[in-house]
């Protein structure tokens, strides 16, 4: 339930206010999660798209999270915690979306290479009506070939 946990912004919000009394990390199968405890409430902080319990595969990522949150002390439950147990889903999603993200920036790249390569080349422009008279020679050569 979404009344149930906490997501990210919440839990900045808490921090920032002071009211955050206790982070308790909790040992999962395969990974780590974070029970916070403000006011007279705990809740798990949640991912922000499904607002399922978020868990961590490695606890120094999850030390590192906290610690720039705002919360460097915080206590460990290591009674459930289980690194051999299968983790959740790989995000197969974001593993397509950062290749073609890699493969647009690549291509980006060499096509900003291409048109400098063009602007610095010293060779003499082509004036518009010799251009035009050429590519109008290449439809007049293609007519051709494709009657045949």
């Amino acid at each position: 339930m979404a009344t149930d946990t906490i997501d990210h912004s919440t839990l900045s919000r808490l921090v920032e206010a002071g009211v955050v009394r206790a982070a308790h990390v909790v040992g999962q199968p395969g990974g780590w999660a974070i029970i916070v405890k403000y006011g007279m409430h705990e809740r798990p902080l949640a991912t922000k798209n499904t607002r399922t319990v978020r868990v961590w595969r490695r606890f120094e990522t999850l030390a590192s999270y906290l610690k720039d949150m705002g919360l460097t002390q915080f206590d460990v439950d290591t009674a459930n915690y289980d690194q051999a147990a299968p983790t959740t889903a790989k995000r197969p999603d974001r593993t397509v979306a950062l290749k073609r993200a890699h493969e647009a920036a690549a291509y980006d790249k060499w096509f900003r290479a291409e048109v400098q390569k063009e602007l610095d080349d010293p060779s003499p422009e082509l004036a518009d009506e010799e251009a035009h008279a050429d590519m109008q020679h290449f439809f007049a050569r293609l007519g051709k070939e494709a009657s045949r």
